[in-house]
């Protein structure tokens, strides 16, 4: 009952967001820039909901549907055999950008808190891994922009949030070993490869099944389009549960129901991936609102100059040095690579990957890598936000690859 008022409030805020839409894509201001201020407003404001926090019941459920949904839509979208078989920029940043970036995000953070144990460490890098080109949407949408560089940051930020799931379920793994029956490294060492490998199978399964089905089921006939764009969300939401009733890992088995998708029709395709596309964005608007609502208020007292130096490098150092370097020998510019390497924005998929360890592992103990998401996040929503559109004016203009 006392969640009817976030749900209203919320519909209002896109809908009369989508009004201006077209006039905001132009301009600096972006949606989840909207979204997150509106809810750091609106968590100034006595609000029922606001008092469960990270707890609030239904904040499990929205994290869980929208990860699952964006893992899914996002793998759809990539070509996986032009992929591997190019080898291009896309795979650069995917198989040497990413991991130097995991690996310099966990170095960097070992003098900056001592105090953190290796693993907390290593999961807050990761968490901050991968990227969001949504924050910059104009990066990957204008036609200026040549090609080939908006079709690197849009496969990146595609693939870069399922690769790292991963590592972070290690991380998750190893934090949750607790002394007792199962307290010995072989158990937690097999959980964790029981859910990496079965997530993949049964995902792929039923991705590429199902994607053959609506296929076959479309050229027959007997498949509306308006079923052909539900399935995107049932077979999305299909691969989660069948996956964790037979031991093996939701988010995982999303992502890789997406990447196998059959569905080899243009228009059938295009159908599926545009209607998670747009159910995603929705869900991902609430997410932002509440982020700006519950983790940037939670957050603000625990930030230090040692929170600040790292959301800085987090967003510097960390994403743009492995990015020069797995570029190395491509013959782009340094203009190209240095574009490339900023627009790297950390958003949604950090957030979602936060409230779930949260969620999963409570507050207490990872205070600290909470504060240092969230102002990295925070930070990233407006700086990335705001340099979108002169950064890719700047550069369609003055450089070509």
């Amino acid at each position: 009952m006392h969640d009817y008022p976030i749900f209203l409030f919320t519909a209002l805020l896109i809908f009369g967001y989508g009004l201006l839409s077209r006039k905001s894509a132009a301009s600096m201001i972006t949606a989840p820039m909207v979204f997150v201020a509106v809810g750091l407003a609106a968590s100034f404001f006595p609000v029922d909901f606001l008092k469960g926090g990270i707890r609030a019941p239904f904040l499990r459920v929205i994290a869980e549907l929208t990860l699952v949904l964006i893992l899914f839509v996002d793998a759809s979208t990539i070509n996986l055999k032009r992929l591997l078989r190019e080898k291009g920029i896309p795979f650069r940043l995917l198989f040497i950008g990413l991991p130097l970036t995991m690996l310099t995000g966990t170095l960097l953070a070992v003098p900056l808190f001592p105090s953190a144990g290796i693993w907390v460490l290593c999961l807050m890098a990761f968490i901050l891994s991968p990227t969001d080109a949504a924050l910059g949407k104009v990066v990957v949408t204008s036609p200026r922009i040549p090609e080939k560089i908006r079709q690197a940051i849009n496969v990146e930020s595609g693939l870069n949030d399922g690769i790292v799931l991963a590592p972070i379920l290690v991380c998750i793994a190893a934090l949750t070993e607790t002394p007792g029956a199962h307290a010995e490294a072989h158990y937690w060492i097999f959980f964790t490869l029981q859910q990496l490998v079965l997530g993949p199978l049964i995902g792929g399964a039923i991705g590429w099944i199902g994607g053959r089905l609506v296929d076959k089921a479309s050229q027959a006939g007997w498949m509306s389009p308006t079923f052909q764009r539900l399935s995107s969300l049932a077979l999305a939401i299909m691969a989660f549960p069948m996956a964790e009733m037979l031991h093996g890992n939701g988010f995982i088995a999303a992502f890789f129901a997406g990447l196998l998708l059959g569905t080899r029709t243009p228009e059938v395709r295009a159908r599926i991936q545009d209607f998670g596309e747009a159910e995603g964005e929705a869900l991902e608007l609430f997410i932002f609102l509440l982020f700006g609502m519950i983790l940037v208020p939670m957050a603000t007292a625990l930030w230090n100059l040692h929170t600040w130096i790292y959301a800085i490098l987090s967003l510097t150092v960390i994403r743009m040095i492995p990015v020069a370097l797995s570029l190395w020998g491509t013959k782009l510019s340094w203009e190209s690579v240095g574009f490339i390497g900023w627009f790297g924005p950390r958003g949604i998929a950090s957030i979602l990957y936060l409230l779930l360890v949260l969620i999963e592992l409570g507050i207490k103990g990872y205070e600290q890598i909470m504060a240092v998401i969230v102002l990295t996040v925070l930070l990233s929503v407006f700086l990335h936000g705001i340099s979108a559109v002169p950064l890719s004016k700047w550069y369609a203009n003055k450089f070509k690859t």
